[in-house]
């Protein structure tokens, strides 16, 4: 009812037309002036009661019409209670004095004329307003919504890697056993201690390089407790990109799949090798491996892949990419490039 803005409008518009009826006015522009603001500072006050009460109007009338009437009707019994607190003490009544009953009724014909049509402009003004907040309201809405859409398909996406990634290692273990090896005991050991490190991070949104990397070498680590003699890795990493963020299992998705799709299959084994390299804003993944290499016949990246481009898209959008290709004579190349993100960001 008494916001700044409303304030300053009714102000300007009031004192604007008192100075222009002070040219003309007989006792004096000051005289006036004061009139024609408290009249404004009435009206005003009018259109903002109505605004508020009452809390519930019939059917058959709008506020708005109310609003407006209201500021019409109060012009006249305003005009007079100001004339009337202006007369001095001992003086006629206003409506008794030819000059200032003149002065009244050209005081109240002009509010009744333009205080609705200031009102009405006041409304159209206060509408646009609402419909501006009402669509930045919807648009904000409409970004929360999209973000949790957002990351409720990367977790999901997330969620399929982990069964995918666990299933497989256990499976690997599940044989090592079935063969009576009498590594089994270790690999089990083993596999319980990365479990405990690996599990917890599955379901965090982000994570970093050295985090990852910690995982991978426990995984080729167990993995080669199982297969000794037919893998052998390496990795070379930037100290400068140890602290970038990725997605969780970015990493250990491209070992693991170097693992399953290249070496496994393999009888003479393979290596793996692992590079992570800062480049300006960007950082550049690639794991190789000397296995069987890329299948004449398959089409597509496999699930786990799949998954993990399209775990890039929705964190990175087009600035990540994700390529798969041949490597040597014999075996596979993954290329990740990544925009730069720090751990601390």
């Amino acid at each position: 009812m008494l916001g700044w803005g409303r304030v300053r409008f009714t102000l300007s518009v009031s004192i604007a037309i008192g100075l222009l009826l002070g040219l003309h006015w007989h006792s004096g522009p000051l005289s006036v002036l004061i009139r024609t603001v408290l009249l404004g500072l009435c009206a005003m006050l009018v259109f903002g009661l109505f605004e508020q009460w009452p809390k519930r109007l019939p059917r058959w009338i709008a506020r708005w019409v109310l609003q407006v009437v209201s500021v019409a009707v109060v012009i006249p019994p305003a005009t007079a209670i100001i004339y009337a607190l202006s007369t001095r003490t001992g003086e006629p009544a206003f409506y008794k004095v030819k000059d200032r009953m003149e002065g009244f009724g050209a005081l109240c014909g002009l509010g009744i004329l333009l205080a609705p049509w200031m009102a009405l402009g006041a409304l159209v003004r206060q509408k646009d307003a609402l419909a501006r907040h009402q669509a930045l309201a919807f648009d904000l809405e409409r970004s929360e919504l999209e973000r949790q859409a957002l990351d409720a398909r990367l977790r999901l996406l997330q969620a399929q890697v982990a069964p995918h990634f666990l299933f497989n290692t256990l499976a690997n273990v599940q044989a090592l056993v079935e063969t009576g090896s009498p590594q089994a005991r270790d690999v089990l050991q083993s596999l319980i201690a990365y479990l405990r490190a690996a599990v917890p991070r599955l379901n965090d949104p982000a994570t970093t390089f050295g985090q990852e990397l910690q995982l991978v070498q426990a995984y080729l680590e167990l993995m080669h407790m199982r297969m000794p003699d037919r893998l052998q890795f390496a990795l070379h990493v930037d100290d400068a990109a140890r602290t970038l963020r990725c997605p969780p299992m970015t990493l250990l998705t491209l070992v693991e799949n170097a693992v399953r799709h290249g070496i496994d299959p393999s009888e003479e084994g393979g290596r793996i090798e692992v590079h992570v390299r800062r480049r300006g804003d960007r950082c550049v993944v690639r794991v190789t491996d000397t296995g069987v290499g890329l299948e004449p016949a398959s089409s597509g990246l496999g699930t786990g892949l799949t998954t993990l481009r399209e775990r890039l898209r929705l964190v990175y959008g087009d600035e990540a990419t994700l390529e798969l290709g041949p490597e040597g004579s014999a075996g596979v190349s993954a290329e990740i490039v990544l925009p730069v993100r720090t751990g601390e960001s």
